[in-house]
């Protein structure tokens, strides 16, 4: 049975990097250019108080210099200040040329057209030269950076309103199965309200990718072949959920097959989620993940949305697993890699992990509180307290 790892590896390799394209929408992309300033910033040498910009040579105890003028912030200077003089300055204001040095207001004795120091001022003293956070042709942003709102407020400080970035790829969620209907109608007789749809777009949605809901798909090749053709119309990325497994009504391997998808894996040493198959058509990547809820949202997270990261141009597209001390002992008898439900909460020597209630791979009314994935080994396993175990931060 495929490992989880070597599973992982296959999807990455054919999860290709998507053409760049220019826009203005950027958070959360990834830029695919160098961005570099057009400009010294500051432009000019400018003061980080409210205050009176002196030459230091001048300073000292006592020592009363002539107010020669005001330069609010978004004014020049028109005055050099010579020996014996100042000039009030705003924060944010251009140093004016003979000036080498702040002082701030509270620490000087205002008198009519005058101050009076009350000791020595250095040189430099609450000034931040021309330049010192960016020059002009510096590259501020490399290639591969993931646009956050710090990038955003830099890429407007440096004009950039639209730059190549990599396209976030598009997902497609199809449902499958006679036995689920839509959230709005009553279920009939062996029927369930479909849960998986809404939460596999919700899920989408929360990689920053355009995520369309197709709807569901009875247990009928013909129908489930269209509504799949539709699906690889839409979106770069296909999910599906249910009709995975062997059963008789599982007709999505085979369906899949007929539309020229090549199957690279169907099965994985995995719990919840052992059914869980992945296969391309051409560029395209499809999923089909198993009908209970857990087994949907477990394959998600470890497969589609390093998936999505890798084709929008992450570096690490993960799953990024981080090691944290259990905070109850945990007993478990599974015969796969298993994923439990769990919750980080702060403790008072860092971060721990508290595992969920839950009685299965059914249990959707358990990950609402889950923030974090444990993985733990297969076997009959006692873990008490404390132990250090692999675990998955969730990251909506």
């Amino acid at each position: 049975m495929l490992e989880i790892s070597a599973a992982l590896e296959i999807v990455l390799s054919r999860a290709s990097l998507l053409a760049p394209e220019s826009t203005f929408q950027l958070l959360g992309r990834v830029l695919a250019e160098d961005i570099a300033s057009d400009l010294d910033s500051p432009p000019f040498a400018k003061s980080t108080m409210d205050g009176y910009a002196l030459r230091s040579a001048d300073s000292g105890i006592d020592v009363k210099l002539t107010l020669i003028e005001e330069v609010p912030a978004g004014r020049t200077p028109t005055k050099v200040v010579g020996p014996g003089q100042t000039t009030r300055v705003m924060t944010g204001a251009p140093i004016p040329d003979g000036a080498d040095a702040v002082v701030p207001h509270e620490l000087v004795d205002l008198d009519q057209d005058s101050i009076c120091l009350r000791g020595t001022i250095p040189a430099r003293n609450f000034i931040l030269p021309r330049g010192k956070e960016m020059r002009t042709g510096e590259v501020v942003l490399p290639k591969g950076t993931q646009v956050n709102p710090a990038a955003i407020g830099l890429l407007a400080a440096v004009g950039r309103t639209s730059v190549q970035a990599y396209p976030i790829p598009r997902v497609a969620v199809v449902s499958t199965g006679d036995e689920i209907v839509e959230a709005g109608r009553q279920p009939g007789p062996s029927q369930i309200r479909n849960s998986n749809g809404p939460m596999l777009q919700a899920l989408g949605m929360s990689t920053g990718a355009a995520t369309r809901y197709m709807g569901i798909a009875p247990d009928q090749p013909g129908p489930l072949a269209n509504l799949l053709r539709n699906a690889f119309d839409a979106a770069e990325i296909v999910v599906i959920s249910g009709g995975v497994s062997a059963g008789s009504f599982d007709f999505v391997p085979g369906v899949l097959k007929g539309l020229g998808v090549e199957t690279h894996f169907h099965k994985i040493n995995l719990k919840p989620g052992k059914p869980l198959l992945f296969g391309t058509l051409g560029s395209k990547l499809v999923f089909g993940l198993p009908g209970n809820p857990v087994s949907s949202f477990v394959g998600f997270e470890l497969f589609v949305r390093p998936a999505v990261s890798k084709m929008a141009g992450y570096a690490e597209p993960g799953p990024n697993f981080v090691t944290i001390a259990l905070a109850t002992d945990l007993k478990t008898d599974n015969n796969r890699v298993t994923f439990l439900p769990g919750r980080l909460e702060v403790a008072a020597n860092g971060y721990q992990v508290r595992p969920g209630k839950w009685f299965g791979s059914a249990d959707l009314r358990a990950m609402l509180t889950t923030n974090a994935l444990i993985r733990v080994p297969a076997g009959d396993l006692f873990l008490p307290a404390g132990t250090l175990v692999s675990t998955l931060p969730l990251k909506w």
